[in-house]
């Protein structure tokens, strides 16, 4: 398959729809796999262009690999679009009804065989995707590429790592009872556009906050025992990002959202961080730095991570694994991961903003009727 084929497989869904589910024009939804963005799709002939000229023998290799990934995302396109009517073995399926199977499904453990195929493979595909970008990026610097897109590739790869994180978050919260159900709905109608698409805005928005963070985390040396450095964070976040530092302020000090703070900064489990606050008191010790931590607790951890995205994912979902077994079994500490919280709170604030965008724009229009 050569460049120029398709690189977001488009569906008619009319005659899936009855009249009344289908969508205005101003609401059309397009179904497929979205392979590369425009952006993304920059990057790729660029690289192309550079090993061309200074390493060809790597042009081929990367060529199948572009060709694979498109290949994989038209299979899976044939599979029943998340967004229609479909009628399956097991009965008719509609985005309506999928949506309500999500906000009333109280299943605990792996869901996986109670998801969607479509969801399901095109995880395959974002995996396939993000290593197929992390090869781009040393491709760019064997090839002497400015260093500046080097880091523009090295980010895009992230970003493929958040849509991993965001399928896990948008899960978790959809089971969350706490929330409104409209604030579920939503979140499970995002969950379906990710999976149809693989792509989500929301998180497009929220990962280069969530890897300036990250950044800033490698970096700090938290003193253990006082559990020094999240002062140091918290000054760091009000340099990153509005949504971020109005997060900290207004969420910071909730017990569960400390907690989770706590967890993502030192690195290590709420249950090790209290045993060891405990063991420092004990000892009448002030405070250890990282390479005390696994003599302390008398078992090997690993509190020093690198910007790796591999890093990133490893300990955000041995985060997540916790804090669903602290909520299934009703134990003390945080049930949500960080990355849970501040997802929230973005959502909400996003709606929150767009219902006074409509209430002020239902008042110009009821003026200005008025005024006529």
């Amino acid at each position: 398959m050569n460049e120029q084929d398709t690189e977001f497989t488009d569906v008619d869904i009319s005659e899936f729809f009855d009249k009344t589910e289908l969508p205005s024009q101003e609401e059309s939804i397009d179904t497929g796999i979205v392979v590369f963005t425009e952006n993304q799709k920059e990057l790729v002939h660029a690289i192309r262009d550079a090993l061309a000229l200074t390493k060809k023998e790597e042009l081929a290799p990367l060529n199948k690999r572009i060709g694979d990934l498109k290949r994989l995302a038209a299979a899976i396109a044939n599979f029943p679009s998340l967004l229609e009517r479909a009628n399956l073995t097991g009965g008719t399926r509609t985005p309506t009804s999928l949506i309500d199977s999500l906000v009333n499904s109280n299943r605990e453990g792996d869901t996986t065989l109670q998801l969607p195929s479509k969801a399901t493979l095109g995880k395959g595909f974002l995996v396939a995707k993000l290593h197929t970008f992390s090869s781009m990026e040393r491709l760019a610097r064997e090839a002497g590429m400015d260093e500046k897109f080097v880091t523009t590739v090295h980010d895009e790869t992230i970003s493929m790592m958040f849509l991993l994180l965001a399928e896990d978050v948008y899960l978790n919260l959809i089971r969350d009872t706490s929330l409104t159900m409209e604030t579920r709905r939503q979140l499970a109608l995002a969950l379906l556009l990710l999976w149809e698409h693989r792509a989500d805005q929301n998180i497009s928005d929220i990962s280069p906050v969530l890897q300036s963070v990250w950044k800033a985390r490698t970096r700090l040396a938290p003193a253990f025992g006082t559990m020094m450095g999240t002062s140091e964070l918290i000054m760091i976040s009000f340099q990153l990002d509005e949504q971020w530092s109005q997060f900290i302020k207004t969420k910071l000090g909730e017990q569960g959202v400390n907690q989770a703070m706590e967890e993502f900064l030192f690195g290590i489990s709420y249950e090790q961080i209290t045993k060891l606050k405990s063991l420092l008191r004990e000892q009448g010790i002030a405070a250890i730095g990282r390479e005390e931590v696994s003599s302390f607790l008398g078992t090997d951890v690993k509190t020093d991570v690198s910007e790796d995205y591999r890093d990133f994912f490893q300990q955000y979902s041995l985060r997540r694994d916790n804090a669903r077994a602290r909520k299934r079994l009703n134990l003390p500490g945080p049930h949500k991961t960080l990355e849970d919280y501040f997802i929230s709170f973005v959502i909400d604030m996003n709606r929150e903003k767009q219902e006074k965008d409509l209430y002020k724009h239902e008042n110009i229009s009821e003026t200005t009727m008025v005024n006529a």
